[in-house]
């Protein structure tokens, strides 16, 4: 077994390394003065004479404010974000309050950042919420049925296709002022810590 043959080959990181530094303008003194790698050794990785240490890659993505994997893979090979939540992953709740029941339709990893939630409210429901962290705000847009949002000191009644925004870093709650069930989406977006 050929093992050799499934490495891939080295990336261009000298490459990557002259045409970031090409991009942002800066002379080999430059970039030398502000990474601490010499102007020689900078002159020599971009010409992939040498391959660099990670502490000296480090020091050069740090001098041209760029992410280090940007030099390591260059700007086609970055890895994007390409996360499924399958529908069996999809987990349901009900709340203390009778009636209500959320389905979090985001994955784990968006707890606390950005989480997507399909809620289904009984006739007559109400689901009351304490203040989330301060900046948070929610969004809802209504699928189906009536439903009358407060926040704070704000109240609104919609109906299906209407849309609103809110912050709910106050109190506020959610209900079903209907005679028949009603389903909203819902996007809740924390604040940045």
């Amino acid at each position: 077994m050929n093992r050799k043959s499934k490495i891939p080959d080295l990336p261009a990181v000298g490459a990557n390394v002259h045409r970031e530094r090409r991009r942002q303008q800066l002379s080999l003194d430059a970039l030398a003065a502000a990474s601490g790698v010499s102007k020689a050794m900078l002159s020599q990785i971009e010409s992939g004479k040498v391959n660099p240490t990670v502490a000296t890659m480090w020091k050069i993505a740090h001098a041209l404010g760029v992410d280090f994997e940007l030099l390591l893979k260059g700007e086609g090979g970055k890895i994007k974000r390409f996360e499924v939540n399958r529908a069996d992953a999809v987990t349901s709740f009900t709340t203390d309050q009778t009636g209500t029941v959320f389905k979090v339709l985001s994955p784990i990893s968006m707890a606390e950042e950005l989480e997507f939630y399909l809620v289904t409210l009984e006739p007559g429901s109400v689901h009351r919420s304490q203040p989330h962290t301060e900046g948070t705000e929610e969004f809802i847009t209504v699928l189906s049925g009536d439903v009358r949002v407060t926040a704070g000191k704000n109240s609104a009644d919609l109906h299906k296709g209407d849309f609103i925004r809110f912050q709910s870093d106050v109190e506020h709650t959610l209900e079903n002022h209907s005679e028949e069930k009603a389903e909203v989406y819902m996007i809740v977006r924390f604040a940045a810590v």
